[in-house]
């Protein structure tokens, strides 16, 4: 199956964002992979970009000035041709970095990257994320004779399990961190609290993208976690206002909390922004709550129905 590669119905300020980014990933990545000497790192190769999600299905949103300040951001697929250069550390921050700086792209840009192995096993397992991808995304680069497997899509009664078991084992653990980050403020311990509220958002995150669709990419940061979850259901933005500085600095902090709050040493937080961030993400929880139940549902009555 030949996947879409008609990017009219953006407009055309999108479409030339969008060729920039092309360019200052494979800029990026290019000087990434030049001072390797495996066989691998120098046959490196980006065999193809997709862009999925709003802007490929076409109901983005883009209001950073309306109250709740929400813009969609850009999700984008790099395939490239070895499992090693999809570490993100090594190959990729850089170009997160630059494209976070270019001020001739005013979208926020979420991207994940994997091997072209991968992409395909995931197809054959029928995991939704991929299979949405192949049939919703828009080709923005592809390498000649590059070959997506045909999806196999899961029985009804195994996605039913399977979402089942990773909501249920990821909210619980959400739960207890939860429990140690109030613990931890009780102590004053703001550094290790916010550590703890950090793991908290990313469990609940990762509950939510495993039971809508079977996959969660091996990430920490909470930015990209919370564009793919959005992206699965608008009443996840109600977690996060984006609406004052305050706010999104707050986010800021919790974001950086995974490395700085363990090892910074100028790494601080006061208790009324814990406290804020605290209840944001219990907020989260319970939205996640709502979200995945009605997924479970949905997928029980397939179930019974044996679809």
């Amino acid at each position: 199956m030949r996947m879409n590669t008609d990017l009219q119905h953006l407009p055309a300020r999108k479409r030339r964002e969008l060729d920039r980014i092309k360019d200052i990933l494979f800029a990026e990545f290019a000087d990434a992979i030049a001072l390797g000497n495996s066989e691998w790192r120098k046959q490196g190769r980006i065999l193809s970009v997709i862009l999925f999600g709003s802007y490929a299905r076409g109901d983005w949103v883009d209001e950073p000035y309306t109250k709740k300040g929400y813009k969609s951001d850009y999700d984008l697929l790099v395939i490239v041709s070895h499992k090693k250069l999809t570490d993100f550390t090594k190959y990729w921050y850089e170009a997160t970095e630059t494209l976070m700086r270019d001020k001739s792209i005013r979208t926020p840009v979420s991207f994940i990257v994997h091997s072209l192995d991968e992409v395909n096993s995931a197809l054959s397992e029928g995991r939704y994320f991929f299979c949405d991808i192949q049939k919703q995304g828009v080709v923005l680069h592809e390498k000649p004779n590059v070959k997506l497997a045909t999806p196999k899509p899961l029985n009804a009664k195994d996605a039913y399990a399977m979402a089942k078991e990773h909501f249920e084992e990821h909210a619980e653990t959400a739960g207890e961190f939860l429990i140690d980050w109030q613990a931890s403020m009780q102590r004053g311990s703001n550094k290790h609290a916010a550590f703890l509220l950090h793991q908290a958002a990313e469990q609940i995150y990762a509950a939510i993208l495993l039971a809508l669709t079977n996959y969660s990419p091996a990430t920490h940061d909470l930015r990209k976690l919370r564009a793919l979850t959005e992206d699965l259901d608008k009443r996840l933005v109600a977690a996060w206002p984006r609406d004052n500085r305050a706010a999104r600095a707050n986010f800021n902090k919790l974001r950086d909390a995974y490395v700085k709050a363990r090892y910074s040493k100028h790494y601080t937080i006061s208790t009324e922004a814990l406290n804020w961030l605290g209840e944001r993400t219990k907020h989260l929880h319970t939205l996640a709550e709502t979200v995945c139940a009605e997924r479970l549902i949905e997928l029980e009555q397939k179930a019974k129905a044996g679809e």
